[in-house]
């Protein structure tokens, strides 16, 4: 259990991660058979990718269509073990842009996210939390963006000094200022 291992390894910075990361490990030892999966309806493993440019004055984000706001690529573990290569494949399949590579393969930050009840692909999916996991990534600006049809409605990069404006999800604004810390502080920018 390798993500498990990973959780388990990664070093809290505040005291809301440490109480998230013990909080997600106590899930995991309660439900090991289903963390990974939908099949549990009350809270699931999920990994981010939070993707910044190079040069640390952009970050990767796509317009989903749930709750119609900027935000960073990710998507349900379904099963798979390796947490990084779920928040890689979501980048890329949620923006086009192949290019995308890890800026650390360690855990940038851990959080408990709720979702509210809402309705994907024609069917009801209840409130619950998402056991998110978040991975730094980069990618170069250059080359094609293309929009995931049914995911989101745009993607783009978009400057990092007015991020919070764009993204206009109060909630996210802690995650995503840390990880924006988090990322040039490994960029050296």
């Amino acid at each position: 259990m390798m993500y498990v291992d990973d959780i388990r390894a990664f070093v809290p910075r505040t005291e809301a991660e440490a109480a998230d990361k013990a909080q997600i490990l106590d899930y995991v030892n309660r439900f090991p058979d289903t963390i990974l999966t939908r099949e549990n309806t009350i809270a699931h493993i999920t990994a981010s990718g939070f993707v910044i440019s190079r040069d640390g004055r952009w970050v990767l984000m796509a317009h989903h269509n749930i709750y119609k706001v900027w935000a960073w690529t990710g998507g349900h573990a379904d099963g798979e073990g390796d947490l990084l290569a779920v928040a890689l494949r979501e980048a890329r399949e949620e923006t086009g842009a192949g290019h995308i590579v890890p800026l650390s393969t360690a855990i940038a930050s851990v959080e408990i996210l709720p979702v509210w009840g809402h309705v994907k692909r024609g069917k009801y999916v209840c409130a619950h939390q998402h056991l998110n996991v978040s991975y730094l990534l980069t990618a170069d600006r250059e080359g094609p963006l293309t929009v995931r049809e049914g995911e989101n409605t745009g993607v783009a990069w978009l400057p990092t000094e007015r991020l919070l404006e764009w993204t206009n999800e109060w909630q996210m604004d802690g995650v995503y200022g840390k990880l924006l810390e988090r990322g040039r502080e490994l960029l050296g920018a």
